[in-house]
């Protein structure tokens, strides 16, 4: 399922990840501590992730579910990012990476496992 969501409907869907199932109210009591949020705005945040299909309210008292998981849209994000600055090849994005020296041993060492693997599954 690819579902592109904005900053703010990100932050409904952490809250969601983190403490899986909860109600709306206890997502907007969260969100006005760390965001200084409304009410009002994150019920409208939700109501977006709801259109977008990432979130099941159920009744009664407003509970919400995510429908997508956190990798769903890592995933999604990640492909965009992708196509939009490195033109869909994949590599570009590993190489500038590399180039800025920004991954560490440990990440490089993964990185190589990771590549190992898809190697395998192809032959």
């Amino acid at each position: 399922m690819a579902v592109k969501l904005f900053d703010s409907e990100l932050k409904v869907m952490e809250i969601l990840w983190e403490l899986g199932e909860t109600t709306a109210k206890r997502i907007a009591e969260i969100l006005k501590q760390e965001t200084g949020w409304s009410k009002t705005t994150t019920y409208t945040v939700i109501k977006k992730c709801i259109e977008k299909e990432a979130v099941q309210r159920a009744d009664p008292n407003f509970v919400c579910r995510p429908l997508i998981t956190r990798e769903q849209a890592q995933e999604q994000e990640t492909l965009e990012l992708i196509d939009k600055m490195y033109g869909g090849a994949a590599d570009k994005l590993v190489a500038s990476l590399l180039d800025r020296r920004i991954l560490s041993a440990e990440e490089i060492r993964r990185l190589k496992q990771l590549v190992d693997l898809l190697e395998q599954e192809e032959n």
